[in-house]
């Protein structure tokens, strides 16, 4: 609905009951609410502004997991030539890709028009590492030294094909926009155990490869139809981290409490009269950006971080907005007990001279996400902390644009693709699931994005069917009315 339409209507029943009875309307009204919501089964509507608390019988069980750090591949990263190993394919360079692999799948319209569909096999040397034995590409040597905490899901699939749809639909579990995010739902349901930073952090990281990637919306961080105090609260990576949090010249802590106090009681005028929830929700967001004031800097001040901690995430550390900076920036936040940290990566998007930009893209982020996994160990935060990594699909065993022995493009492919975990209840050390020859069909344990989703929930303490929120007439959920844990990969 729209905004404007929304409040209207809102406006029009307060003063029709307001007129009506002298109120009774609207005591009635209530009363009808209130028992809809206690008796239409699922989650309880909480109260505005009450995101500290998160909601009455959340968790629904003991939480594996206390926090969950998503760092996300934006464009799809190739699995074939860094998890997925395929040795056979050395031996189809530039043979087409068999009709009875392919199945008629669904192209994009980018390599649709091509003739021919010749295999492209990786160039990049897979070594087993580790007592799982897990093949790890020599792109990614420092993730190679810590597959022993990781579960390798290689048979991940989804049904989108194009970037906006697939990075829309695992992040909120719908292709459409206009639904919650994973983070925004985790806020809802559990609250924030941190009441200075919110209890949902975005960071977006600085990438090496070419520069025209796939956008990022606010909304694959948003609340949706949840109140948007839930939504992801996004730290800039130039400049302030977040606008305007210094106060003005002449502007005391003092006078901005009081500023605020004065604010609020204005707001609930405003409520009382209309009816707004989100009118709550504004006040909530006024109070945690007067606590920021305090909280950000401190946060972002990495100066008492130990040099061998610096070492460890890599060279680029020490520059905001790079991967490994938000990769201590997200070990700091988790340290302080926000409960959901994205970190976003771009540039995966390698329809043509793949060697060129995936090596670049994998320096970016290899030696990070393995020193978070690291350091969050060391600091005994591992066990309480879930960290997951992939992107929205995979890519194709077949050559997009002209193929030879050093180089080569591939298009997106929905059909298996690799993400993994670490942390937080996971069973470490595993690789779970198989796709065939050319890394094209899922042939053992197939996992969905609305699986993925569940297992994550799940290991935070939540029921991904009875986590819901009732809009326009119906109960909706992150995993809409799919999805089931993947028991095999807890611990």
């Amino acid at each position: 609905m729209d905004p404007h339409d929304h409040y209207v209507k809102l406006e029009t029943r307060r003063q029709f009951f307001g007129r009506t009875a002298m109120g009774l309307g609207a005591v009635a009204l209530g009363s009808l609410l209130n028992k809809e919501a206690i008796a239409s089964g699922g989650t309880p509507i909480p109260q505005p502004g009450s995101d500290t608390t998160g909601l009455p019988g959340l968790p629904h069980f003991a939480p594996k997991a206390k926090r969950a750090i998503y760092l996300f591949m934006s464009g799809a990263p190739s699995q074939m030539d860094m998890f997925d190993y395929k040795p056979k394919m050395q031996g189809l360079f530039d043979k087409d890709l068999p009709d009875e692999v392919r199945m008629g799948q669904r192209l994009t319209t980018m390599t649709s028009g091509q003739k021919r569909f010749p295999v492209a096999p990786s160039i990049y040397q897979f070594k087993q590492h580790g007592q799982s034995g897990a093949h790890v590409s020599d792109l990614l040597p420092h993730m190679a030294g810590v597959v022993d905490e990781m579960c390798i899901i290689k048979s991940m699939y989804t049904e989108a094909i194009n970037h906006d749809p697939a990075i829309t639909y695992i992040q909120t579990g719908h292709q459409i926009p206009g639904r919650p995010s994973l983070g925004a739902w985790l806020s809802y349901g559990l609250g924030s155990m941190n009441e200075d930073l919110p209890s949902f952090v975005v960071l977006n990281s600085t990438w090496s490869a070419r520069r025209d990637a796939q956008a990022l919306y606010h909304r694959l961080w948003g609340s949706g139809f949840l109140p948007s105090e839930y939504a992801g609260a996004m730290l800039r990576s130039e400049g302030d981290p977040v606008l305007y949090l210094g106060d003005p010249k002449g502007v005391s802590r003092g006078s901005r409490r009081k500023m605020l106090d004065r604010l609020a009681e204005l707001n609930q005028v405003h409520a009382a009269k209309v009816g707004d929830p989100e009118t709550h929700a504004r006040i909530a967001q006024y109070e945690m950006a007067f606590r920021m004031q305090a909280s950000v800097p401190d946060l972002v001040d990495t100066s008492n971080e130990s040099e061998k901690t610096l070492e460890m995430y890599g060279p680029d550390v020490k520059k905001p907005g790079t991967f490994a900076y938000n990769c201590l920036l997200a070990r700091r936040l988790a340290e302080r007990d926000v409960r959901a940290v994205q970190v976003f990566h771009r540039g995966w998007d390698q329809h043509f001279n793949l060697p060129r930009d995936l090596p670049l893209q994998c320096k970016d982020i290899d030696q990070p996400a393995a020193a978070l996994i690291k350091d969050l160990k060391r600091r005994g935060m591992l066990d309480d902390t879930l960290v997951i990594w992939g992107g929205e699909f995979g890519r194709t065993i077949y050559c997009q644009g002209g193929l030879s022995k050093t180089n080569y493009g591939r298009d997106h492919h929905p059909r298996c693709f690799t993400i993994w975990m670490a942390g937080g209840g996971i069973k470490p050390g595993m690789v779970y699931g198989e796709t065939d020859d050319f890394s094209y069909n899922i042939t053992e344990n197939p996992v969905h994005i609305h699986d993925l989703n569940a297992t994550l929930l799940h290991l935070m303490g939540v029921d991904h069917e009875r986590l819901t929120y009732r809009f326009q007439g119906r109960r909706f959920r992150l995993t809409d009315v799919h999805g089931h844990v993947v028991k095999d990969l807890l611990m």
